[in-house]
């Protein structure tokens, strides 16, 4: 296959079943569990088929505990599948991981590769030289770093003293030292606020556009995917329910907004077509469906109520996401089964 134009990932029937320990109930079970310990599957990822394109920028989205970060650790070696194929750039992940090593970068959000004590831009040059960089190289793509990221102000100062944002920018800035072909991206802006997360997609979405890197990022985040990403795959019990354009998806799922308003005195909250998903003395939470109620019409009425505290407009849960999918999608399977002839 042409190096140029091959799949970035590819991925047949990937499966990962973990075997977890069951806690004894009881003395008599506890005293049987030494010797006898018993244990069950947990299936984590069931058969997934994905085909991911040079320069695609995906978003892998799903509720914790849904597949997305144990997928994300096979396609790069981390943990080996308990079955199917999977070939990043045309490698197997786990043969040869030391090759694919120097083709992909990776940013896992609770794990750094920076070092704690030492400032950014040391771990800059230990990272070089671990990716065998050309010094004059990497001098010049530090440089182009430090500029694209921002990182001039505190490139020098020790990681331990950095804020969350700035620690996230050097981390990103980190998985590209050795400008890599694929970057995975797992919950990057977790924790971060909404400023900040705004700073960061920019940075994702001008990396994808400019370079053609291809981007994987897994999130529980809505607004991830809806800002930057071309295509959602959303993942539920370790199997693919959704793999759609973004446009595409908006339009069939994304109009719903929570809204949510809190007054400085009780009142009777009440919003003409709408009932309260949550309600006390003197705050509510209605679900508007934006296809049928304009935000600003609902957000006009409840400032017309009364002295407002606080307003809030939420994306839906993308727990509510994907059951509103499970559910229009079972009762479209239910009307073709009705309709189909006998």
């Amino acid at each position: 296959m042409d190096h140029i134009h091959e799949a970035a990932i590819q991925i047949h029937q990937l499966t990962k079943t973990y075997r977890t320990r069951v806690p004894p109930k009881g003395a008599a079970a506890q005293v049987r569990g030494l010797f006898k310990p018993e244990y069950r599957e947990v299936r984590a990822v069931r058969g997934i088929d994905l085909e991911i394109p040079r320069g695609e920028f995906l978003a892998f989205l799903g509720p914790n505990g849904a597949g997305k970060s144990t997928t994300i650790k096979m396609l790069t070696g981390i943990l080996r599948p308990s079955g199917g194929d999977i070939r990043v750039l045309g490698l197997d992940p786990q043969c040869q991981r030391m090759q694919l090593a120097f083709r992909i970068g990776s940013v896992f959000g609770q794990k750094s590769q920076l070092w704690y004590h030492l400032p950014a831009s040391d771990s800059f040059e230990l990272l070089g030289a671990v990716y065998e960089v050309e010094p004059k190289v990497l001098a010049r793509r530090i440089g182009e770093l430090r500029e694209v990221f921002d990182l001039g102000d505190f490139i020098d100062t020790p990681v331990r003293k950095l804020s969350l944002g700035q620690r996230l920018r050097c981390e990103i800035a980190a998985s590209l030292i050795h400008q890599p072909e694929i970057l995975f991206l797992d919950e990057p802006t977790i924790g971060l606020d909404v400023v900040v997360k705004q700073e960061i997609r920019t940075l994702l979405s001008t990396l994808n556009k400019e370079h053609n890197t291809t981007i994987l990022l897994t999130s529980h985040d809505i607004g991830d995917m809806e800002k930057i990403c071309r295509r959602a795959v959303i993942i539920h019990h370790g199997t693919i329910i959704i793999d759609e354009s973004i446009k595409t998806l908006k339009h069939q799922t994304m109009g719903k907004k929570i809204v949510g308003v809190r007054y400085s005195r009780p009142l009777d909250i009440r919003v003409p077509g709408l009932e309260a998903v949550k309600r006390t003395e003197s705050s509510a939470r209605f679900e508007v469906d934006t296809r049928r109620i304009p935000v600003r019409d609902v957000v006009g009425h409840l400032t017309a109520l009364g002295p407002v505290e606080d307003i809030t407009i939420e994306d839906e849960p993308l727990e509510t996401l994907i059951a509103d999918i499970y559910r229009s999608r079972n009762e479209e399977e239910g009307h073709a089964a009705l309709t189909r002839p006998l």
